[in-house]
């Protein structure tokens, strides 16, 4: 009984030490758990606090391509509530606007010919035609077809600037927006212009935004298919939605601002409000 008592405490030893151990330690090992874990959530916490950034600071660059700084875009322009519904009618004002509309076909009463009936009325087993100019017929008029006419549509100032504004915003907080200090080039050279844009990051479409114009930037941009010079007063959506990065001059932030800022309220609302 004792040898046999003696073996099962030998065997239980190991086992029950291991246990023991286990149940001593239950906290240090939930601990380092919690650890874990907590340096995930910070790991995240500072990844996310680095992606969520404000959006309406954006890098600067020289001429040369260096880095600068930052610059503070204008709230009023580029933090605005992107208005998905005034940007397409915008959009879709601008292309028709853009469409010449001189397409134009010719009808039975425009053709040449069909003077005469073709055949007599019958006899002849085919049928019955008056003129060769009627529709059925090869060489004749065409039936419904276009006209010259207008595609012109209106759109309220308001509305237009809106849709801008809107526009810039999703540049921003898509982070394509970049402001450079200048543009400093003696005389026009592609390969200083591309030379340029890549040292600031540009592998796609760019949109150069100018407070005046400069021939020396646009001749330098001319031969560049993925690439186009605009002023700053002629900024529209079709060149911001074709066109992945927007290249802004210092100076022709002002310009956005003092052109496409919202108009100021009424007197008459403000007195409202502040006495509401």
């Amino acid at each position: 009984m004792s040898g046999a008592a003696a073996e099962h405490e030998v065997e239980a030893t190991p086992a029950a030490i291991e246990k023991t151990a286990q149940e001593a330690e239950p906290g240090k090992r939930k601990t380092g758990t919690r650890g874990a874990s907590a340096a995930k959530a910070v790991s995240r916490g500072s990844a996310t606090e680095s992606e969520s950034a404000d959006p309406l600071s954006v890098p600067t660059y020289t001429a040369g391509g260096e880095r600068s700084g930052r610059f503070d875009l204008p709230e009023s322009i580029f933090g605005q509530v992107p208005h998905m519904a005034v940007m397409h009618q915008a959009f879709l004002r601008q292309r028709n606007n853009a469409r010449q509309g001189t397409a134009k076909v010719k009808h039975r009463d425009e053709v040449a010919g069909g003077g005469a009936k073709p055949y007599r009325q019958k006899g002849t087993g085919r049928a019955r035609h008056g003129s060769t100019r009627e529709p059925s017929m090869v060489g004749g008029g065409t039936v419904f077809g276009p006209e010259p006419r207008s595609y012109a549509e209106k759109m309220p100032r308001k509305m237009r600037r809106l849709a801008l504004r809107s526009a810039l915003s999703v540049k921003a907080s898509e982070r394509k927006v970049t402001v450079l200090e200048n543009f400093v080039m003696e005389e026009p050279r592609t390969a200083e212009m591309v030379s340029l844009l890549h040292a600031i990051g540009v592998d796609d479409t760019a949109l150069v935004v100018l407070p005046a114009a400069n021939e020396v930037v646009a001749r330098s941009t001319s031969n560049l298919p993925w690439a186009k010079v605009i002023l700053a007063s002629n900024l529209n959506l079709y060149d911001l939605f074709t066109h992945d990065r927007v290249i802004i001059a210092k100076d022709a932030v002002s310009v956005l601002e003092q052109t496409f800022s919202p108009p100021a309220p009424r007197r008459g609302w403000v007195a409202e409000e502040a006495g509401g």
